[in-house]
């Protein structure tokens, strides 16, 4: 493919995409990676390294004021000034194509016109349904209105489809939705996520992070990642109270927002000592962190459905950790895991089951050293960076 102007524009700035964006430039492309500098959440290798390519920038885009995630109404109005800043950037850049992925949907549709003033093409890449997800939060919240308002942000989803050169799904799940539509097949690619493969090699548990956290002789249990609206944290403090009474079992918790300042005073209020809690790690000690996990836990909540992907499974498989998970069967993280044997799958409405596998894999020595083996073997078999920038070169040639 002969180079080409690229914006990747990942609103949450994780890990894989800007590995994508790294590889592509290595290619010979100019590559701009955009992201949002105010989310609480794990973040990517966001700073120029030593070997980046010279066409290769990074590019952090802020807003005015401190982000209100759980104010629907002042959020709506700092996602459209990201938005506006994010589309100034694209007319003042001018790239061949922009590629965009984990972006509200008012945002998204912004840099779709920006993209469209300046001649680019754009490329919707669908990490998961944003009206959909809107409707079912605002569903419950405010019954008669919210439906109104999540029929919006559903109309404003297929404009944006509608209208978008390409469309890249992340599981073959979302063509039935896409279809619908009245979407053309050839406009859209399946690529599954993936994970960073080469920056999260395998540690061993007794490493310096775990031994400066007092955590390299001790059973844990690890969560990293959001605590948002898809998430249960009730299903934490409850491993955390199954487990007290076994000295050598910690739950380790790795987040921020309001899910971790939930699980604070009910460790506080239950006196769970075994509960630890951490803000984000930089991504440069990820390995480390995740090779201090005897088993690594993950949470979907029910609505989630196959609407969701969560990326820190991914992530944890690169660790070579068994997975300890609650979520929807159908979810394709879910089929992943089970289709690996790489861990657990339990339904995210049943504690009692998710404690009980919780018991079983700290017991089962020798099934968890087989579901580490398996965890790593899937990811070094699955993510190649190098294909997987094969087929985005394929969808901006197509």
């Amino acid at each position: 493919m002969a180079p080409v102007k690229i914006l990747i524009h990942d609103y949450a700035g994780h890990p894989f995409q800007v590995q994508l964006s790294r590889a592509l430039a290595g290619r010979g492309h100019e590559i701009t990676h955009a992201y949002a500098t105010f989310l609480q959440t794990p973040r990517g290798s966001l700073e120029r390294r030593a070997d980046d390519p010279s066409d290769f920038q990074i590019h952090g885009i802020g807003i005015s004021k401190p982000f209100e995630k759980h104010n629907f109404i002042r959020r709506r109005f700092q996602e459209v000034e990201y938005g506006r800043k994010t589309a100034a950037f694209i007319e003042q850049t001018r790239p061949d194509w922009v590629i965009s992925g984990n972006t509200p949907t008012e945002a998204q549709m912004v840099l779709l016109h920006a993209s469209h003033r300046v001649g680019a093409k754009f490329v919707s890449w669908v990490q998961d349904f944003y009206g959909t997800a809107v409707a079912k939060l605002l569903r419950h919240r405010l019954p008669i209105v919210g439906g109104m308002i999540g029929k919006y942000y559903q109309a404003l989803d297929r404009r944006i489809l509608r209208s978008s050169d390409r469309i890249i799904l992340i599981t073959e799940d979302f063509q039935p939705f896409i279809a619908k539509m009245g979407i053309a097949a050839n406009r859209m690619r399946v690529i599954e996520n993936w994970a960073p493969l080469e920056d999260l090699p395998l540690r061993q548990k007794n490493n310096p992070w775990a031994i400066e956290h007092g955590l390299a002789d001790k059973f844990c249990f690890l969560y990293s990642g959001t605590l948002g609206m898809k998430h249960n944290p009730s299903l934490l403090s409850a491993l955390a109270e199954r487990f007290i009474d076994d000295a050598d079992v910690r739950i380790v918790v790795i987040s921020e927002g309001p899910g971790v300042t939930w699980l604070r005073e009910e460790a506080e209020r239950k006196e769970l000592a075994n509960l630890v809690l951490m803000p984000f790690q930089p991504f440069e000690s990820m390995a480390d962190v995740l090779g201090c996990a005897d088993v690594l836990v993950a949470i979907l909540e029910p609505d989630a459905g196959v609407f969701s992907v969560p990326s820190k499974v991914l992530t944890y498989l690169c660790a070579g950790k068994a997975l300890l998970t609650a979520m929807p069967t159908e979810n394709l993280a879910a089929r992943i895991i089970l289709r690996a044997g790489a861990g657990i799958v339990v339904g995210p409405n049943d504690p009692t089951e998710f404690l009980e596998a919780g018991k079983r894999i700290r017991e089962d020595v020798h099934e968890r050293e087989r579901m580490n083996i398996r965890a790593r073997k899937y990811a070094e078999n699955t993510f190649s960076i190098t294909s997987i920038a094969d087929e985005f070169e394929t969808v901006l040639t197509v």
